[in-house]
């Protein structure tokens, strides 16, 4: 793997659940009950309010300070996130893996979260402002220096779009796995089947791409199992030091 796009929701999940736990509940609930008890839920998951908002806030906060102190003052997304994974510092974040991996991180829509909104909030009171349109001039750079690209994409929405979209620059993606549970009859952009990207040239016409539809959370880490038993070693590139990512 050479990067990760992601949604700001991501952010926000993987901090809130490093230091603090969510629950297993139930779909079928009286939503403001729940409302009136201090809890959210995110599908079938429940997440205690004190377990999420105030902590990215008090977490971005003192995030905002350690930046400061280490001269980071006009970062990118990735870079805002790269930091923000060595900080978390904890085995089971994906940020932190990704950072000690270095493996750059692009979140388009990191200000759609609770993480951004802190960020935006407090930002100025450090000194700190982030550039968005840094991370576009990367990709783009990026598209251009590639022969093949291939991508993963789980679900849909933003992060879907910012993957497919960059890599028309370069002809297309050569290889392709949707794993979806949204429909097409819909016209959405989650529910778009590999072939539609091709009309766009955001997959290429020579491409290899399949759209396999059921649930991420059950068919990702099946396909992640037997990758890791055909023992396939890549020796990815660095594109972190590549694009300056610090």
């Amino acid at each position: 793997m050479d990067i990760v796009i992601t949604t700001g929701g991501s952010i926000d999940h993987d901090i809130a659940r490093t230091y603090t736990s969510y629950y297993r509940g139930a779909f079928e609930v009286d939503d403001r009950e729940l409302q009136r008890r201090g809890i959210h839920r995110l599908g079938n998951v429940f997440i205690p309010i004190q377990n999420y908002g105030p902590l990215i806030e008090e977490f971005t906060k003192n995030f905002l300070r350690m930046l400061r102190e280490s001269g980071v003052v006009n970062p990118s997304a990735s870079e805002l996130i790269y930091h923000l994974g060595l900080a978390i510092g904890d085995e089971n974040s994906f940020l932190y893996q990704a950072a000690k991996s270095k493996i750059p991180v692009f979140s388009p829509g990191i200000l759609d979260s609770s993480f951004g909104t802190n960020f935006s909030l407090y930002s100025k009171d450090y000194g700190i402002r982030l550039d968005l349109v840094k991370d576009m001039n990367k990709l783009l750079s990026l598209s251009f220096d590639i022969n093949k690209s291939g991508a993963i994409i789980l679900g849909g929405g933003i992060s879907k779009h910012h993957t497919i979209w960059w890599n028309q620059f370069k002809g297309g993606l050569d290889y392709a796995i949707y794993i979806t549970t949204a429909v097409e009859w819909d016209g959405s952009l989650s529910g778009a089947r590999t072939r539609e990207a091709i009309s766009w040239g955001k997959i290429n016409t020579k491409a290899r791409h399949v759209t396999v539809e059921g649930d991420v959370t059950v068919i990702f880490p099946i396909l992640m199992v037997g990758l890791n038993e055909l023992n396939i070693k890549r020796n990815g590139k660095n594109l972190c030091d590549i694009l300056g990512i610090s």
